[in-house]
């Protein structure tokens, strides 16, 4: 059962980890050149969707090529 829950909270902090990491990258793009000028909220949340959308989708990607490396070298025991 412990099993369990550390990979859940591997999981959890892995995602969390990518949607930072997003969330910080999507932070340095200039929207102020790509958007109207009065439109600051919608900017934020389109910003903090994409990030939980772009960190979801590298933390999946992530986690997946640990578990098949993990899967390669266990079927060679």
């Amino acid at each position: 059962m412990q099993v369990y829950g550390m990979d859940a909270i591997i999981r959890i902090v892995s995602h969390f980890a990518f949607i930072y990491l997003a969330f910080w990258a999507l932070r340095s793009i200039r929207t102020e050149k790509l958007f109207k000028a009065f439109h600051e909220t919608q900017i934020r949340m389109v910003i903090m969707m994409a990030s939980v959308a772009l960190g979801f989708i590298f933390s999946t990607f992530f986690l997946e090529i640990i578990i098949l490396c993990k899967n390669i070298f266990l079927s060679y025991q």
